[in-house]
């Protein structure tokens, strides 16, 4: 009889915890984003209203989007190129540095960056400006930290992203960005924004030359190498030939 009842009790006990979370964890992605508010705080920014605006979003698939990179799923530079419609830019570069040429040449003055460089990464990372990016910064940073992707990145970019748009009295959620949380014809991080953006507004196109030249400089000087500071804008051999193939195309 005490047999029946102590098994009895323990299926009633299995059942309870079978059923119910554990008392006293959270939800793991509550859990990543109090940290994210508390971290956030500690460095002076009160993120919460942010959080309560209806423009705010989590980016479910924020993950995936790294993962199905073009730089992942490209195994041969040939394509790596296709994913990127290099043809199709490299039709377009001469038209574009003709119709910035005096920009171009003004940044290839100053810092020392071939224009065909220069060029070859806007063609690259915003198809000559054409194309920014659909998703929001701050939504795609607080989405890779509450997801668990890349999280001392994602904090610190978040940072970075608050101050910028602090300092330049702009409405985060006004901000087009890659999934990558990447802004501008040029597509800075926030952090590469706040310490080589040339000028003011991010979509000004002569802005975006002399930042990118700006970019490029600073690690030319510190590796000694344009293809080394190529690398350095993004961190794939895949990329690096590629804009350096394309910049070959403007002396065709």
């Amino acid at each position: 009889m005490i047999f029946r009842r102590l098994k009895a009790s323990l299926v009633c006990i299995l059942f309870f915890l079978l059923t119910f979370p554990a008392l006293g964890h959270e939800d793991p992605d509550k859990e990543n984003l109090s940290s994210l508010i508390s971290f956030l705080k500690q460095k002076g920014f009160d993120i919460q209203s942010l959080l309560d605006d209806p423009r705010f979003e989590m980016y479910e698939d924020i993950v995936n989007r790294f993962k199905k990179s073009a730089e992942r799923k490209s195994h041969t530079l040939d394509s790596y190129k296709k994913v990127l419609n290099f043809e199709d830019k490299a039709h377009k570069l001469d038209d574009f540095m003709e119709q910035y040429s005096e920009q171009l040449d003004q940044a290839e003055q100053k810092y020392g960056i071939s224009s065909s460089v220069i060029a070859a990464i806007i063609g690259i990372e915003s198809d000559y400006g054409k194309n920014v990016g659909s998703y929001n910064p701050f939504n795609a940073y607080v989405s890779m930290y509450v997801n668990g992707y890349r999280q001392d990145f994602a904090k610190a970019q978040i940072s970075e992203l608050l101050t910028f748009v602090k300092r330049n009295n702009i409405d985060v959620f006004e901000l087009k960005s890659s999934y990558a949380g990447a802004m501008a014809f040029g597509q800075f991080i926030p952090y590469s924004l706040n310490k080589w953006f040339v000028g003011d507004d991010i979509f000004d196109m002569t802005n975006n030359i002399m930042s990118v030249a700006n970019y490029l400089a600073h690690f030319k000087e510190r590796t000694g190498d344009i293809k080394t500071a190529v690398l350095r804008y993004n961190p794939s051999s895949l990329y690096t030939q590629a804009v350096l193939d394309l910049a070959e195309q403007a002396k065709l």
